[in-house]
C-alpha cells in the first residue's frame, strides 16, 4: 500500500485556510489520490468538544498555559482517531491548522514557553510532522477585515474567541508563523494569501505538485 501524505495549512485569522484546504482537497481527489480533509481543533468527536470549549467563551478564559494544553488534547484525539488511521490507508490528509498554530497562538501570541509546547507535542504526536505545510500569510489588518465582512453575511456567525483577541495579539501571530517558515523551510511554505481564491488555490496546487511530486 503507498504511504499517505499529509499536509496542513496554517496562518492567521482570515487568511483563507478553510476555504483553500476545501479546494486543495477537491483537485487531489479530481487527480485520483484517496483524500481526508479534516480540521483543527476538531476532527474527531472527542476533539470537537474541545474545540467547542476553546472557541466559544470568553476571552480570559483560560491562561495560555492551559490553553495550550487544550489544544494539544484535541490534537492527540485528532491524531489518533482519524489522521494517523487515514495515513496508515494510504490517503492524502488535508488539515486545516495542526500544531504550528498551537505555537503560534499560544507561544508567539500568549507567550508560553517554547520548551512546553515542545513536551507536549513530544507527548502528544509520536513524532508525526507534515509532509509539506502551506503558510498562508496576509497582514493581521486584512486578515481582521475579512472576517468582519464574512460574519456580517453569515446570519447568525459572530466572530469566535480568537478573532475577537486585539490587533497586537494578531501580529504576534502573524510574526510566530513567518518565524516557524524561516526556521523550516524544507517542510514549510510561506504563500502570500492576498490575491484571489483562484490565483492563491493554483498556487498551492503547484506547491504541492512540486514537493509532494506522486
Amino acid at each position: 500500500m503507498t504511504a499517505g501524505r499529509f499536509i496542513t495549512l496554517e496562518g492567521g485569522e482570515g487568511a483563507g485556510k478553510s476555504t483553500q484546504a476545501r479546494l486543495l482537497a477537491a483537485a487531489l481527489a479530481a487527480a485520483g489520490l484517496p483524500v481526508l480533509r479534516t480540521r483543527e481543533p476538531g476532527g474527531s468527536p472527542g476533539a470537537e468538544a474541545i474545540r467547542a470549549l476553546l472557541l466559544g467563551n470568553a476571552v480570559a478564559r483560560w491562561d495560555g498555559v492551559a490553553e495550550c494544553m487544550l489544544h494539544f488534547a484535541a490534537r492527540r484525539e485528532h491524531l489518533a482517531a482519524t489522521i494517523r488511521p487515514a495515513l496508515e490507508a494510504g490517503m492524502w490528509v488535508v488539515c486545516d491548522r495542526f500544531a504550528d498554530s498551537t505555537l503560534a497562538y499560544q507561544c508567539h501570541g500568549q507567550g508560553v514557553p517554547r520548551r512546553l509546547w515542545d513536551g507536549l507535542a513530544e507527548l502528544a504526536l509520536d513524532g508525526l510532522r507534515p509532509d509539506l505545510t502551506l503558510v498562508l500569510d496576509i497582514a493581521p489588518e486584512r486578515g481582521l477585515a475579512r472576517v468582519l465582512e464574512r460574519a456580517g453575511q453569515a446570519a447568525g456567525a459572530g466572530p469566535d474567541r480568537y478573532e475577537t483577541m486585539g490587533l497586537a495579539f494578531h501580529q504576534r501571530i502573524h510574526a510566530g508563523f513567518r518565524a516557524i517558515a524561516a526556521a523550516e523551510p524544507e517542510r514549510c511554505l510561506l504563500l502570500d494569501a492576498t490575491g484571489t481564491e483562484a490565483a492563491v488555490a493554483a498556487a498551492i496546487l503547484g506547491a504541492v505538485r512540486t514537493r509532494l511530486p506522486r
